[in-house]
């Protein structure tokens, strides 16, 4: 088992994620377990320092979560964050009590006289630093051996310390964005305190992971779904680096992609990567199977099925294949088990849409350590071109569900150039790199229109950008109207058949990303 300097136990916070992706960009490997992992586990990973993250409960809640005390017990130094200082206070036998007022937002950060201007804590942060709170319980009494290190107008406990015991807490958030110098204060926790040294980056991750895979391939063969998106190219062009031809990747063009997608993947594994890519022309049977299907999720459904069916035919041509390779990230496999308690559960996109029974694959998930910024900068190092690692999100279903209604080539055909001209438009005006994502949505709702002399009765295509940090919440891209009327005139112009161009403004929630 690979040593991990960091371990944050997670109480459920919708911040944990942040903690280590904070303690990462530091060079600081970090490894997010649920609170309640065995102590045997931890051990294992030999960590130099452990932190208790922050959670939505209380630590006098009926079904508080616990921490097993012999974590205290490891001679590594703790950081409690939030939940985390709580959980500290009462395990050491210090008391928490509900506050007057939840504290939640922006707050000045002071240091004590006596001991938090010498705190290794603080180590280059400034008094009066902004901090984000986020609780409602607060300690009232610190155990014995404990004393406070910060403070804030609301919170005279904001920090605390026993630097005999080596254990730290602090009752703000430092791995949100609001918190100001919250980063150097992980930084610290991990190297002034804990003693971390090593400094962990893409470079040691790649050849890692290339020793490991070699090792666990052996002499076998490994399918691989290439999709052309960052993720899938990514596991692709790592697979190809470690075990070369032993790699059998697959590209299925559906008939559903943009406008010169399926070129632009063959470009870079075939030409540029010499990946000897296998290119499978499945577009007839998706469209003949879609024809005159309008329902979005019958869409997906058959999209799904043909897919692992033509995956299956390429498949069989094959022997050898013991593996088959995913591009399984870390938010999947830390989202797949709650704090609640263990779960089995996996994202259905992330095993490829129910594989035959005949597959008996052993999977190979090499990006499962990484989140997706950090997928991105695997790509660069693996020489994958900016164009591709930085690409938007697209969905698995294609344009298929950017075709309100049936799916046909004609209207497939108009999405792809009215596409392809808002996304020239913002590479252009460098708002591509600024946005999420960014698509036209061919609405087939048809209105009058005048090009010349003559009326128009022709259809009408949405764009749609976004701007999001990870999906899961978005919001309508502010672009500058002179750019929104770029776009608008360019696509009624150079597009016969689409008369009209409307802006998308609703966000996520309550509106989805997608339209289908």
């Amino acid at each position: 088992m690979k040593d991990v300097s960091i371990i944050v136990l997670d109480f459920g916070s919708q911040y944990t994620q942040l903690i280590a992706r904070r303690l990462r960009e530091e060079k600081v490997y970090c490894e997010i377990v649920p609170y309640f992992t065995k102590i045997e586990e931890i051990k294992a990973k030999n960590p130099k320092g452990i932190i208790l993250s922050g959670g939505p409960a209380s630590v006098y809640d009926k079904d508080a979560f616990a921490v097993d005390k012999a974590v205290y017990e490891l001679g590594v130094p703790v950081l409690g964050i939030c939940y985390g200082m709580q959980r500290i206070a009462v395990d050491f036998g210090g008391s928490v009590v509900r506050s007057d007022h939840h504290e939640y937002g922006k707050a000045e950060l002071h240091f004590h006289e006596e001991h938090g201007h010498t705190s290794p804590l603080f180590e280059g942060c400034h008094d009066g630093t902004v901090v984000w709170m986020s609780h409602s319980d607060r300690v009232e009494r610190l155990p014995e051996g404990f004393h406070p290190i910060a403070y804030s107008d609301n919170s005279p406990y904001a920090a605390i310390a026993d630097e005999t015991r080596n254990i730290y807490a602090m009752q703000f958030h430092p791995e949100v964005h609001h918190s100001e110098e919250g980063h150097k204060m992980l930084r610290n926790f991990a190297r002034n305190i804990c003693g971390v040294e090593e400094k962990w980056d893409m470079g040691h991750f790649l050849k890692e992971q290339i020793a490991k895979i070699r090792q666990q391939v052996g002499e076998g063969k490994v399918l691989c779904a290439l999709s052309g998106g960052v993720d899938s190219s990514v596991v692709a062009a790592l697979l190809y680096e470690a075990i070369g031809d032993q790699l059998i990747p697959v590209f299925v063009d559906n008939g559903l992609l943009r406008k010169g997608e399926r070129e632009q993947v063959e470009q870079v594994f075939k030409v540029h990567l010499k990946v000897p890519l296998i290119t499978v022309d499945a577009s007839e049977k998706f469209l003949v199977r879609l024809a005159g299907v309008t329902d979005p999720e019958r869409k997906r459904k058959i999209i799904g099925h043909t897919f692992i069916e033509v995956f299956e035919e390429e498949a069989k041509k094959h022997d050898g294949i013991k593996f088959l390779a995913q591009g399984t990230l870390y938010p999947d496999v830390i989202e797949s088990v709650s704090v609640k308690g263990p779960s089995e559960t996996i994202k259905s996109h992330h095993n490829v849409g129910g594989l035959p029974d005949w597959m008996d694959f052993e999977l190979i998930e090499p990006l499962r350590e990484l989140f997706k910024d950090e997928v991105r900068k695997l790509g660069l190092e693996l020489g994958l071109p900016e164009s591709l690692v930085y690409r938007h999100p697209f969905p698995g279903p294609g344009l298929a569900i950017r075709v309100m209604g049936d799916v046909n080539i004609y209207d497939l055909d108009l999405l792809r150039e009215a596409d392809a001209i808002l996304l020239e438009e913002l590479k252009a005006s460098g708002y591509y790199n600024k946005t999420w994502q960014a698509f036209a949505v061919l609405l087939n709702v048809r209105s009058v229109g005048v090009m010349g002399d003559n009326r128009t009765y022709d259809n009408t295509v949405c764009v749609r950008v976004v701007e999001a940090v990870d999906g899961m919440t978005a919001t309508f891209a502010h672009l500058p109207h002179d750019l929104l009327e770029r776009i608008s005139r360019r696509i009624i112009n150079e597009v016969d058949g689409i008369n009209r161009v409307v802006y998308d403004i609703s966000s996520k929630p309550p509106a989805t990303i997608e339209w289908e």
